[in-house]
């Protein structure tokens, strides 16, 4: 019966999962009304009793103003990039160049390491080939990259996706290790 309580008294370290697992109920049911988000809470506390997993508290913290910025320019990416692979797709001049490029990222954490890459895939024109954790590298093949220029561009572009992922989402200690440090407001 103690881990039974103790999973209960950790269920605070586990908030944000929690609430990401009552929006994916709601969302699935289709209405965001009192007794489905009610309803999505307590199944989200429930998964978390029930399946233990380590707290994302340690490396996650919502930052809500860098988290609409993360949010919108990757809407943006999202829209750029289906526009340059259907022009890709629908030009006549035959396929594009490609290259794989190899981005070693700022952070040495595996919850960003995965989720910069994640976010990378998703979009369109890029793909992550391989990922080592011991050095904090991901391999990616980009469609339309060619010159050195463009790797570069390109390999700048994930390093800046992977600034704005984690001044959105990781708590201070990721930040500093990563050398971004927190942003200070003079006023």
């Amino acid at each position: 019966m103690t881990r039974f309580t103790d999973r209960i008294r950790d269920l605070p370290s586990h908030t944000l999962g929690i609430l990401g697992g009552a929006l994916t109920w709601c969302l699935l049911w289709g209405e965001f009304s009192v007794l489905s988000v009610l309803g999505g809470l307590l199944l989200g506390a429930l998964i978390y009793v029930i399946f233990p997993a380590p707290p994302l508290s340690r490396e996650v913290t919502l930052h809500p103003v860098s988290a609409l910025v993360f949010l919108a320019v990757f809407a943006k990416d999202l829209v750029a990039g289906s526009i340059q692979v259907a022009r890709f797709a629908l030009r006549p001049s035959g396929s594009p160049g490609s290259s794989v490029i190899a981005v070693q990222l700022r952070s040495r954490s595996d919850l960003f390491l995965s989720f910069t890459g994640i976010l990378a895939t998703l979009i369109p024109g890029s793909v992550v080939v391989e990922a080592q954790r011991a050095t904090g590298t991901l391999f990616f093949h980009a469609i339309g990259v060619t010159t050195k220029e463009q790797i570069k561009a390109q390999h700048e572009s994930i390093l800046r996706q992977e600034e704005r992922l984690l001044r959105a989402f990781a708590a201070r200690d990721i930040l500093e290790s990563a050398g971004y440090g927190m942003r200070r407001r003079h006023g």
